[in-house]
Formats: structure tokens, C-alpha cells, sequence
């Protein structure tokens, strides 16, 4: 499964690029855990779906496509690695 990267020119998102997308957006309000709708709806690895989605909210038709989505997963993406870049810098010694 490929995944655009948002460096080429203006590429619509495929039809997966956007469920994930939809997914993201709703998945909360499921009855079923989120590892485990990613598994029935996607058939990927939990790893496998977020390495595509990594990659998907960095780009800009993601961002074109759904501005409000894009943007909490990214500050949350953000966020994630500050607490754990300071975590490892405060148990360095600093």
C-alpha cells in the first residue's frame, strides 16, 4: 500500500488515504477498540496503520482534505514527542 508524501505535485488522496482520514475522525465513537477496527476495516498492523498515517498528516493534500483532523493529529503527534524527548532528556542527567 503506498502513501503519499505531499512533495510531489498536487495529488488527489487516494480512496484509502481518505478513509483513514474518516477513520480518524470517528473511530471513537465505534462499540470495538481502536487496534482492533484498524485490523477489520484496513486489514493492517496497528504499526503498519500509523506509519501510514504518520506519513499521510504531513501532507498537504491530507491537510487540503480534512484542515481540522490534520491538525489535532499532528499537535497530538507533537505533543507526544516533546513528553517523551523530555522525558529521555531529564533522565540524562540534565
Amino acid at each position: 500500500m503506498a502513501f503519499h508524501t505531499g512533495h510531489a505535485g498536487a495529488v488527489p488522496l487516494t480512496s484509502v488515504e481518505a478513509a483513514i482520514l474518516e477513520f480518524e475522525r470517528t473511530w471513537w465513537s465505534g462499540d470495538q477498540p481502536k487496534d482492533d477496527a484498524i485490523a477489520d476495516r484496513f486489514a493492517l498492523t496497528t504499526a503498519e496503520y500509523y506509519e501510514a498515517l504518520n506519513s499521510l498528516i504531513d501532507s498537504d493534500e491530507a491537510l487540503a482534505h480534512d484542515p481540522l483532523v490534520v491538525r489535532r493529529l499532528r499537535r497530538m503527534r507533537d505533543r507526544r514527542r516533546r513528553a517523551r524527548y523530555g522525558a529521555l532528556a531529564d533522565g540524562a542527567g540534565s
